[in-house]
């Protein structure tokens, strides 16, 4: 078995990281928000947060998931 077939691949692919850029720009725009005192944009960012996943999974049931049809890996 080689180090590239025991390599599951999760995480590189655009559906991974489209998920992870969405989920780290409501994260730190939502700690900015608790820090100047603004709940309402605190809670807009934990929408966000959550649609992140959502957004990763769409894309990746799309083909652009690590086994699908649009994805192309590239060597290391």
């Amino acid at each position: 078995m080689s180090a590239e077939s025991s390599d599951p691949g999760h995480g590189h692919s655009p559906a991974a990281w489209t998920a992870v850029i969405i989920m780290l720009i409501g994260f730190v725009v939502g700690v900015f928000a608790f820090w100047f005192d603004q709940p309402w944009v605190v809670v807009a960012c934990a929408i966000v947060v959550v649609i992140g996943p959502i957004v990763g999974l769409i894309m990746a049931r799309a083909g652009y998931g690590v086994n699908g049809p649009k994805y192309q890996p590239k060597g290391h």
